[in-house]
Order: structure tokens, then sequence, then C-alpha cells
């Protein structure tokens, strides 16, 4: 076995950086058909476009930070894989949905909650992984 290399974290990091970027691309696309260069100016289609982006910008750096955590962490790359195919699933339809079609609720929807339990999760065996170290540094070190 290799150690000290990660190869999950990494994985899902790329490709979701790949569909971030075709959602940044489609941000100025629309940007410059509709000469909007600053915010939305009220376009309702604008708008939903700039939030797709920014609604990946806002989830997933912090869904992969915990993810890298928990690999750091040496947890099981089936759980590990199971968190990245979620989310990347997830932001896949939440992008989609928001971005590209007005009338894809349940994507939008589902991207949501997806991601959500994505972060719940991540967030709960983080806390477990510190609180396991802490309390064998605590009795370890007696």
């Amino acid at each position: 076995m290799i150690t000290g290399l990660l190869f999950v974290t990494p994985l899902y990091a790329a490709l979701l950086a790949l569909w971030f970027v075709l959602l940044s691309v489609y941000v100025t696309v629309h940007r410059q058909k509709k000469t909007i260069y600053f915010g939305d100016k009220g376009d309702e289609q604008m708008l939903r476009v700039i939030r797709g982006q920014a609604n990946f910008a806002e989830y997933v750096p912090l869904a992969l930070l915990l993810m890298l955590f928990l690999e750091m962490s040496h947890f099981s790359i089936y759980l590990l894989h199971a968190l990245g195919i979620t989310l990347l699933i997830s932001r896949l339809l939440h992008g989609y949905a928001l971005s590209f079609t007005p009338g894809f609720v349940a994507g939008r929807v589902a991207g949501a909650l997806l991601t959500w339990a994505v972060l719940v999760i991540e967030a709960l065996l983080c806390l477990y992984q510190g609180w396991h170290g802490h309390w064998f540094w605590l009795t370890s070190s007696l």
C-alpha cells in the first residue's frame, strides 16, 4: 500500500472544478449576451445563472476540506467515494436545475438536500475523529 498519498479527494476536487468552470463560463456567456456586466439588473435568468455558480462556490470548498480531513485520517476509501459521488451528483443536479433549467425544481431541491447530507455526515465524522484523537492523546500522555 502506498502511504502518504491522497487519491479520493483530488479526484472529486478535479471533477467538481471542471463543473465549476462550466458554470463560470455560462455566467460569462450570459453576461455578454445580455450586456449585464455587474449584478443581475433584475433579470431573473441572469440571477439564476449567477446563483448557480455562487451556490457551488459557497458549499463545495467546505465539503472538500472536510473530505480531505477524513481522507488524511484514513477513513474508509469506500465511505470517501460514497461522499464524493454524492457531492458530485448533488452539485450537478443543483447547478443544472438552477442555471440551465428554470422548471427543474426537483433537481434543485434534491441537490441541496444531498449537499447538506454530505456536509452533516462529514462534519459528524470529523467531530468523531477530533474527539477520538483528543481522547487518545489525553489517555496516552498520562
